[in-house]
């Protein structure tokens, strides 16, 4: 299989993709043709583990690493750290949808699902191609990847992690588990600016020449763990074809049968995850966008047209979906124009000179023939995991809360009986005072706390406070970098002096 560049730079193995992370001419990898599988095939995973569906799917779409890479790297990732024997579990909401849980791994977030595994294919990528520099990985985190790549790559020899935040745009817990993160290999910054500051800011590391000579000098080369690299986009098909294998074990649906996909997103990954399982054969049906308020994509979908010119940034109670400029979505775009490179760059360049950009016709019918989308606000989340709650005795965060909310409304207006599934995405606990506050109203978090507020909800709901929060509070600090949104490089540097 070869990779290709969403603006047409040469083609490139898989491994090497995963090694750069991003394409010298400033574009995503994709894979230049899919991996196809039949419906025997994927029926054969219904009474396989996670981690023999994960080799399955993997070996098909990374055909330069051996069996035994694979192996290694699934049982590193997979074999603990999860507290699901299942790793990706379906539950039952109620009986109008099922939940893939993407959030039983160390850092409850659906991130890990792709940043336990990223480590093994970067090392064994660099091995490979024979490269002896430190691997130095650079993130923006709208809250959720950050943690779970610092901790993916935590004293990973040969690797560095620096983390880029929005100062005052994750939750308290995302927060801590950042700046509580030990290793001598981590960095942690926290950014005067939103997301898409902190974004924008890698991205033009990476394209800077002089700050990869510098890193050179420094026996160093930088790559990503960012959704840009395939390495992180890969590992999330996965768990598409095996929530397909659970609801075939279960008796859900019979082989052959689509299945509906919720995504809550922000950059696009997760959900282009589920369309390019799509591609590989699996029986995706409708793939539903969910947006919180900073709804850039729902409008997108809607009409073609992506502008963030006039459009006001929001701080949500969902921020793991705060981002107005989606990294992925220029994967999806390059498969709606045939793989036209150049088209590409030029929509991209657009968006960096205009803020906008209107696809064509053409475009438009086929990103319509496939999508669909929804956005709720910040009463409808409080509502809807109010609503799941007392109807359904199903507990979920914020994020998921978005991707419930607009397939209640999807199927409400369209009559769609496909069997649907909401992807959700983090534990409700990561986001504590407003589950809360959803569940038992303001006035239960007045005065406290999130790690209060979470201590109340697991009293409330007779549910599971993870470890992971609860220990949060007594951890020590040991990242206090704060950078302005155009001094990311020079924080960079700083750190690892």
């Amino acid at each position: 299989m070869q990779m290709l560049s969403t603006r047409g730079a040469a083609a490139v193995t898989p491994s090497m993709a995963i090694l750069r992370g991003l394409a010298p001419d400033g574009g995503l990898y994709v894979p230049a043709a899919f991996p196809r599988f039949t419906f025997e095939e994927i029926k054969a995973l219904a009474p396989m583990s996670y981690q023999e569906r994960a080799l399955f799917v993997l070996e098909r779409f990374l055909p330069d690493f051996t069996r035994e890479e694979l192996k290694e790297a699934i049982a590193g990732a997979y074999g603990t750290g999860f507290d699901a024997e299942a790793v990706a579990p379906m539950a039952k909401v109620g009986s109008w949808a099922h939940a893939l849980e993407l959030w039983h791994g160390p850092t409850l977030a659906f991130k890990d699902m792709a940043l336990q595994l990223l480590p093994y294919l970067l090392t064994m990528s660099g091995r490979k191609h024979g490269e002896e520099r430190e691997v130095f990985i650079l993130v923006a985190t709208s809250g959720d990847t950050g943690k779970a790549a610092l901790e993916g790559f935590l004293d990973v020899p040969g690797t560095r992690c620096c983390v880029f935040y929005p100062d005052g745009g994750v939750s308290q817990a995302q927060r801590l588990q950042m700046v509580t993160t030990g290793g001598s290999n981590t960095h942690v910054i926290a950014v005067k600016g939103n997301f898409d500051d902190a974004q924008t800011g890698v991205k033009k590391i990476f394209s800077d020449p002089d700050f990869a000579a510098e890193m050179n000098k420094q026996g160093r080369v930088l790559s990503s763990a960012n959704s840009i690299n395939f390495g992180r986009l890969v590992p999330q098909v996965v768990y598409y074809f095996s929530a397909y294998a659970d609801l075939l074990a279960e008796g859900a649906i019979e082989m052959g049968d689509k299945v509906n996909f919720c995504v809550p997103t922000g950059n696009f990954g997760d959900i282009l995850a589920a369309d390019y399982a799509g591609k590989a054969g699996l029986p995706v049906g409708r793939l539903i966008c969910a947006s919180n308020e900073n709804n850039v994509l729902t409008d997108f979908i809607n009409t073609g047209a992506y502008d963030i010119s006039v459009r006001d940034f929001f701080k949500t109670i969902s921020p793991s979906m705060d981002i107005l400029i989606s990294s992925n979505l220029e994967r999806l775009l390059f498969d709606l124009c045939g793989n036209d490179g150049a088209k590409v760059a030029d929509l991209m360049a657009q968006l960096k000179e205009k803020r906008m950009y209107q696809v064509d016709d053409d475009m438009l019918g086929k990103l319509q023939a496939k999508y669909a989308a929804g956005y709720v606000n910040e009463d409808g989340i409080r509502a809807e995991i109010q609503r799941t709650w007392q109807e359904d005795h199903y507990l979920m965060d914020t994020h998921t809360a978005v991707a419930s909310a607009v397939l209640r409304d999807y199927i409400e207006k369209t009559g769609d009986k496909t069997p649907s599934v909401i992807v959700s995405t983090a534990s409700p606990y990561k986001f504590g005072a407003s589950v809360l506050e959803a569940i038992a109203g303001e006035e239960a978090v007045k005065g406290k706390d999130d790690f209060a507020c979470c201590a109340m909800l697991c009293e409330l709901t007779a549910t599971r406070e993870p470890d992971q929060i609860a220990k949060l509070p007594t951890m020590e600090i040991r990242h206090t970098g704060v950078c302005e949104k155009d001094a990311m490089a020079e924080a960079v540097l700083s750190a690892v002096k």
